[in-house]
């Protein structure tokens, strides 16, 4: 959503999950909260690029492949193959995978904040106002009888702000990898094999995608490797190398899904790059 008036608090971008945000004000939502389904994460089931902070990649690594996006090179999570189909997400009952890492833009969901222009330390708390948690006879209320947040929305907005600082983190991240020119462009393929392991077929593209290229960063002068280190991205940049071995897990969750053992699975047809989605 962008705004012509520079004072005004807008969205950028492209905003993976959400459909309506609007700016939260007790004019316009007091009597108004979430209410929380059955069916949890319906929102996330057709999700298949979740957007990460640098923070994050420790964990995520252990899951998900994490991969770079769009001119803007936006760090995210690979959470299927396809558009439409998250693997991750139960498509019977909506539940998220068990013992399973969140990636935190997900546990933020549907508040988010939206910046005022040049202001950089400046935001406005927006909630998707057509999320399925947003609700007229709220479980969780935005706001008291008397106007001021509930305790509930307080906790919400806490969250927005320290996300806020975990994505200028990654900005800050992903300018250093810029800056020293470590991306290229790279692509994942899956070779089909039988029971015994057997090649079967030929290779199929899986994605295409940037990410941190091992020749130029063992090309790097020591001293430069040691300012990685110092700044924790040298250990971002392992984790994202190290991710690239969930590919495999992928393929397997997907074909499982499909009732296909690896050497029927087909890898579903590649589809245009998606838009850089932003954090």
């Amino acid at each position: 959503m962008a705004d012509a008036n520079a004072n005004e608090p807008t969205i950028q971008g492209q905003l993976p999950l959400y459909k309506k945000p609007e700016p939260l004000s007790v004019q316009t939502h007091k009597g108004k909260g979430l209410t929380y389904t059955d069916r949890p994460f319906d929102f996330l089931k057709e999700t298949h690029f979740v957007p990460l902070t640098v923070g994050e990649f420790g964990q995520a690594a252990s899951r998900f492949p994490i991969i770079f996006l769009g001119d803007n090179r936006t760090p995210v999570a690979a959470m299927g193959l396809q558009a439409g189909a998250n693997l991750f997400v139960n498509p019977e009952n909506g539940f998220y995978e068990d013992n399973c890492y969140l990636p935190a833009f997900v546990r933020r969901y549907p508040f988010v904040a939206a910046s005022h222009g040049d202001e950089s330390d400046r935001f406005t708390v927006c909630v998707d106002a057509g999320s399925h948690l947003f609700s007229d006879k709220p479980q969780e209320p935005f706001f008291q009888e008397d106007g001021n947040p509930t305790p509930f929305l307080e906790r919400a907005i806490d969250y927005v702000r320290r996300f806020e600082n975990d994505v200028a983190a990654t900005t800050e991240f992903v300018k250093e990898l810029r800056d020293l020119d470590l991306f290229d462009q790279q692509q994942t393929n899956f070779q089909p094999r039988d029971n015994e392991g057997n090649p079967v077929g030929e290779p199929q593209v899986v994605a295409s995608y940037w990410g941190v290229s091992g020749d130029k960063l063992k090309a790097l002068p020591a001293e430069q490797l040691v300012k990685l280190r110092d700044s924790t991205a040298l250990g971002a940049i392992y984790a994202h190398m190290i991710s690239m071995a969930q590919w495999d897990f992928l393929v397997q969750r997907a074909a499982r899904r499909q009732g296909q053992t690896q050497g029927e699975f087909q890898v579903p047809p590649s589809a245009p790059p998606p838009p850089s989605p932003e954090l």
